[in-house]
This record gives C-alpha cells, sequence and structure tokens, in this order.
C-alpha cells in the first residue's frame, strides 16, 4: 500500500511513535518535497497509486481527486479542511478525516504570545536592543480590557481560559455556541457588530469558508476602537489584507499578529514594513505536544479507514 506524507514536520526522517506505525502499515511512503503546502498541480504526480494521503494544508480540488483513482481517505494532520474540496471528495467516494482538538492548546499559546509581542513591541524591541541601542517603549497592558474573541470551539475557549488570568473581560460571537458554557464560564455571547465595536483584542478563530471570507471586511476595521489590536491564527482568508494594511498604516487599528495568510507563503508582503504587526509562519499549531498528538490521531485515522474499520473524526 503507497501512502503520501505532505505535512513538513513529518519528514522522510521522522521517527516518532505515529511515523513507525505509518511504516509498518504502508508498502510505501511518498513525502512533500517542496517544504510547503502543496498546491493541485503538485499533489496529483505524488498521489500517483496512493490509497490515502497524511495530508498538510494542501489544495485537494475536484480535479486532483478526479485523478486520483485509488484514493481513498484524505486524513488532515490538523483541524481545518477548508482546503479540501468536501463536495468532490463525496463525488469520489474519499473519505476526508481532520484531528479535532488536538492542537488547540498550542494555538491559544501562540495568540497569547502574538498579543503579548504586539502591545509590548517585543520584536522591534529585541532587534534594537542586539543593535546596541537603549530604547524606551510604552506598550499598553491586556490587564482588565476587553478580549473579543470571533469563533468559540475549542481554540477559542481555551484563549478564553488565558484571558481569565490577565482578568480580562471576554466577550465572544459564534452561533453554534454552548450559552451554558459560556455562563458558566464568564464569557458574554455578543452578535458580530458588538464584538467589533466593543473588543480592545480581538482574536480569529473561524474556519475559512465564503460565507466566512473577509468577513473582518474594511467595515468591520473601521468600526473597531482606535487602536484595538488584531490577531488571526485560524486563516488568512478571514481579513482583508489590504484594508488592513491601509488602516495599520493609518494607527486606526493598533497592531496585528499574523500566523496565516491569504497566500501562503506570503513571499514580499507590504505587511513586513509595519513595525506595528508581528508575523509567524503558520507555526501556531507547531509544538511538541501538538504535532504529537496531530501525528497520533492523522495517522490512527488513515489506518482505520483504509482497514476498514470506524473512524471516529471523518468530516
Amino acid at each position: 500500500m503507497k501512502i503520501l506524507v505532505t505535512p513538513t514536520s513529518l519528514g522522510p526522517d521522522s521517527d516518532t511513535p505515529a511515523m513507525k506505525k505509518l511504516r509498518s502499515f504502508a508498502d510505501t511512503l511518498v513525502f512533500n518535497p517542496t517544504g510547503k503546502p502543496l498546491a493541485g498541480d503538485e499533489l496529483i504526480p505524488l498521489l500517483d497509486g496512493c490509497a490515502g494521503c497524511v495530508a498538510g494544508v494542501d489544495y485537494f480540488t475536484a480535479g486532483v481527486m478526479e485523478n486520483a483513482p485509488g484514493l481513498k481517505v484524505i486524513s488532515r494532520y490538523g483541524t481545518g479542511v477548508d482546503r479540501v474540496d468536501l463536495a468532490a471528495a463525496r463525488a469520489n467516494g474519499i473519505t476526508v478525516c481532520n484531528t479535532p482538538g488536538a492542537n488547540s492548546q498550542a494555538v491559544a499559546d501562540l495568540t497569547f504570545a502574538l498579543l503579548l509581542s504586539l502591545v509590548r513591541n517585543i520584536p522591534v524591541l529585541d532587534r534594537k536592543t542586539r543593535m546596541g541601542e537603549w530604547p524606551r517603549s510604552g506598550g499598553v497592558e491586556l490587564y482588565g480590557k476587553t478580549l473579543g474573541i470571533l469563533g468559540l470551539g475549542a481554540i477559542g475557549k481555551a484563549v478564553a481560559r488565558r484571558a481569565g488570568g490577565f482578568s480580562m473581560r471576554v466577550l465572544a460571537c459564534d452561533p453554534y455556541t454552548d450559552a451554558g458554557y459560556a455562563k458558566a464560564n464568564g464569557i458574554a455571547m455578543v452578535d458580530f457588530d458588538t464584538l467589533v465595536r466593543e473588543s480592545d483584542f480581538l482574536s480569529l478563530h473561524l474556519p475559512f469558508t465564503e460565507r466566512t471570507r473577509h468577513i473582518i471586511s474594511a467595515d468591520a476595521l473601521r468600526a473597531m476602537k482606535k487602536g484595538a489590536f488584531i490577531v488571526n491564527t485560524a486563516r488568512g482568508g478571514l481579513i482583508d489584507e489590504a484594508a488592513a494594511y491601509g488602516l495599520l498604516r493609518e494607527g486606526h487599528i493598533g497592531g496585528l499578529g499574523m500566523d496565516v495568510y491569504e497566500t501562503e507563503p506570503p513571499g514580499t508582503s507590504p505587511f513586513f514594513e509595519l513595525e506595528n504587526v508581528v508575523v509567524t509562519p503558520h507555526t501556531a499549531a507547531h509544538t511538541v505536544e501538538a504535532t504529537q498528538a496531530m501525528a497520533d490521531m492523522s495517522v490512527q485515522n488513515l489506518i482505520d479507514v483504509l482497514s476498514g474499520g470506524v473512524c471516529a473524526h471523518t468530516v
């Protein structure tokens, strides 16, 4: 049996328990040679003869699936499936799985790392201190401020718990959230307009769909408090990047923490010119603990499907 493995953290030199299990199950493993998410035309030749794929954030379009007749399962190494054409998967008899909850603590940690880096200007101060300067920077505090969470799933809840340590007021917007959970944990559920208008800090934790594309639009950005901060550790397409850039330059938006981008890798981005932007390379889920959990779950999901067993995490 031939399996394609595309996440860059599961390379040919990986000797984790998950990879040992996969090697004992498969006859042949094929790996991502590019070091980045794969486009459709890159996936097709790699999938030749493959029964399954442990997949990163690659682009599984209808064309990919139509040209991979032996493919039975796409097992996402992560939660999001926005880059998998689910309708095409169903039409071609391909099971899609994911790893819900495996990376929620890691992503919540990076969310707060980006927030703290922004409000205390840590990257700029680090760089200038190394250059021999001794700069002063005022910064602002998280303590007692309002944190808005857009998407109160496993990651949003983990972010809310961390906000409690900073005595923050927490607002959340999510039509599917259990109101009982929110009430029990001191989270005020509000509509989108209220969330945008009242948040000092806005953290994004939604999947990317046609409905959520550019949900943080030019109008939403202008409705935010002057000097408010945004952190996006979800998907790049949630923010209208052109509008955000302009409002960051004007100072209406105080700062932006970006782990994800509309185009990945982003290449040369105008955001990189701005000192009130902190960037990381889609790395929120990449802790030792999260990568192990995602590897374990994604490999087991794939094996369960291809062995004819019951997979608990089909999409």
